[in-house]
């Protein structure tokens, strides 16, 4: 197993407060710095000769923060679910009335959610029942938050099927995808590019992007693609059936697994 610094920190710490805790605890007395000193170097000793421990204390560790971290994720889940899948900001494509939405945080410019693109029109092309809430989440720089605001500016001139389709010409886009490149998708599929740029500009814009960042900080967001079915947040780019098994198992029993 690979241990990284802030690992092995965070371990040390862990490992040398529980012992320094208990023998606190045990004598009901504060220790004295020189006290404190002879333990750290006895929890040292202990780890140089016994480093199989770190092992067990990592998982520990880790098991911890996963287990607050979905609690905390469960919290703000319930707390945003009416702006995850209602705001009027979101882009709506596959069916608006589905039983079951499937939100999706994404960048432009990330490679992993191009990769997942070809997921998501398959779950919008083989099933009509399923609602699709695309999220900007520009994470990765001035040329992404550009390509999402013309994005943004975009749905009030497209819904639906010409909506996504707009979405998968600029998320196919060769190379870095910006502003530019956004309004050059938008000109060649017809739309009021003049309109577009007054309107990427404005507070409407302006308040989606602060609004997805929010629910992205909220959520626990680290990077794209995120996508969110029910009560589950599911990180990165998982494939096809995995997110098909959990829009199916939502729509049969209401959770992720059933």
């Amino acid at each position: 197993m690979r241990f990284s610094l802030s690992h092995s920190l965070s371990t040390f710490a862990l490992f040398g407060s529980l012992v320094v805790g208990s023998a606190a605890t045990a004598q009901n007395a504060p220790f004295s710095e020189p006290q404190r000193q002879a333990i750290g170097e006895i929890v040292r000793d202990y780890l140089l000769k016994n480093p199989e421990v770190l092992t067990e204390v990592i998982a520990e560790l880790e098991k911890r923060q996963a287990d607050a971290q979905r609690v905390s994720q469960a919290g703000a889940l319930k707390e945003t679910r009416q702006t995850l899948l209602n705001s009027p900001h979101s882009l709506v494509v596959g069916n608006p009335a589905g039983d079951v939405t499937l939100v999706e945080f994404f960048d432009y410019n990330c490679g992993y959610c191009k990769k997942a693109l070809g997921d998501v029109r398959t779950l919008v092309k083989n099933d009509p029942k399923l609602r699709i809430v695309l999220k900007d989440f520009p994470v990765l720089g001035p040329d992404s938050v550009e390509a999402s605001r013309v994005g943004l500016a975009v749905k009030n001139q497209l819904q639906g099927e010409k909506l996504l389709d707009y979405h998968v010409k600029l998320m196919d886009s060769r190379g870095r995808v910006n502003g530019e490149r956004a309004l050059a998708v938008a000109k060649e599929m017809g739309l009021d590019v003049p309109r577009l740029q007054k309107e990427m500009a404005g507070a409407e814009v302006g308040a989606a992007l602060e609004e997805n960042a929010g629910l992205g900080d909220k959520l626990g967001l680290t990077g794209t693609p995120a996508f969110i079915v029910g009560e589950e947040i599911i990180p990165g780019a998982v494939g096809l059936d995995p997110l098909r098994q959990v829009v199916a198992n939502t729509r049969k029993c209401g959770k992720a697994a059933c």
